[in-house]
């Protein structure tokens, strides 16, 4: 109201300028970039304060998160259901040892080699995701699982068919050169593994971090959600699929790459079914969806052999029985850990996180009387 009590006329707004959107101030890219470097840092210093098992339990963290990471996005962002990331794993694991078994005969040496080997399994992976991505872009539910299901089943089995190739159950060596001389004659190895792991795992972090950010990371969830509204949209739902596949099998690839050079052997009892189980249900744990929630699952991953071997030695049994237990006792503590978190925290591990932290930042303003 005027100061005469008449109504103050309307303001004329045909002409005002617009109001500037607020945008986020800084890049994705960069963001991540900055979190990437942090977490080196942090990991550098780990790895000079803790003792050498110490370092390759972080390492083996390392391998599994390139899993995890790669079945998070397949699974929990474009709503694909996988049960043969093991056998993915072996693909990367069995092409690192072929490549490093074929430069140490030529007598080649060098660093540099270990990172044409790792590049050649990821390659390799693609490859056999690519294969199984197109016939899973045309299956749903059980179908798929079971597709994949075959999967994990047949690529082990390949490897014993062909033991000229891959020598059967024995499996082959993984010959990897020692640590730089510049490090010191007395740079513990396994130091130098986790170093390597984790560059992998930061990497692989990155480049997922950035692509569930993408236009292709929204193309995913939006087919996850609906694949008949994302169709309307203009995706395209079957090529959608098959590239969340593949890069899904080129984590798992890099992942099973590591874990050969960590072991400097692969066999096919080390990428058997249960391995494809313990991923998916590690993802479920940590928090299906979420790259954070992919970390909590590697973790588990390799914190369940130690605390199924610690259970076993408080049992007094005889020895094939403790062997049988300590067999079948880490995919128990998995099943019912499943059930805990879903019954608990659905979301999962980081999911219960988030809502713990929001409760802690949320303030409610007191009522005015």
């Amino acid at each position: 109201m005027s100061a005469t009590g008449a109504a103050a006329p309307p303001r004329d707004t045909t002409n005002a300028p617009a109001r500037p959107i607020a945008r986020r101030r800084g890049g994705t890219l960069p963001r991540h970039l900055a979190v990437v470097t942090v977490v080196a840092l942090l990991v550098l210093g780990v790895s000079y304060a803790v003792e050498p098992f110490r370092n390759f339990q972080l390492a083996t963290v390392a391998a599994y998160l390139c899993a995890t990471a790669g079945l998070t996005v397949l699974t929990g962002l474009n709503g694909q259901l996988s049960l043969g990331h093991g056998a993915l794993m072996a693909t990367g694991a069995y092409t690192v040892a072929l490549c490093q078994g074929a430069f140490y005969d030529n007598g080649l040496g060098g660093g540099w080699l270990l990172v044409i080997s790792l590049g050649v399994a990821v390659l390799a992976a693609v490859a056999v995701g690519a294969v199984v991505g197109v016939a899973a872009a045309r299956l749903r539910g059980p179908y798929l699982a079971g597709v994949t299901l075959a999967v994990a089943v047949v690529v082990p089995a390949l490897t014993v068919t062909f033991d000229g190739v891959f020598n059967g159950e024995q499996g082959l060596s993984v010959p990897v050169e020692p640590p730089p001389l510049a490090l010191g004659p007395t740079f513990p190895y396994e130091r130098w593994q986790l170093w390597i792991a984790a560059a992998g795992a930061l990497l692989a972090l990155l480049l997922l971090a950035n692509l569930v950010r993408s236009r292709y990371g929204r193309e995913f969830r939006a087919v996850r959600d609906d694949e008949v509204a994302a169709r309307l949209a203009g995706i395209h739902v079957a090529r959608t699929q098959v590239i969340a596949f593949v890069v899904s099998a080129a984590t798992a690839g890099l992942g099973g790459g590591l874990l050969a050079v960590l072991a400097q052997s692969v066999s096919p009892g080390a990428f058997s079914l249960t391995l494809s189980l313990f991923l998916l249900m590690a993802v479920v744990i940590g928090g299906l969806g979420r790259l954070a929630g992919a970390v909590w699952g590697a973790v588990l991953l390799v914190a369940l052999p130690d605390l199924s071997h610690a259970v076993t030695e408080q049992l007094t049994l005889s020895p094939s029985a403790a062997q049988r237990l300590e067999g079948n006792l880490p995919l128990a503590i998995f099943g019912v850990t499943l059930m805990v978190v879903m019954i608990a925290a659905p979301g999962g591990v980081q999911g219960a996180l988030n809502r713990l932290g929001r409760a802690l930042l949320t303030r409610r303003p007191p009522r005015r009387p």
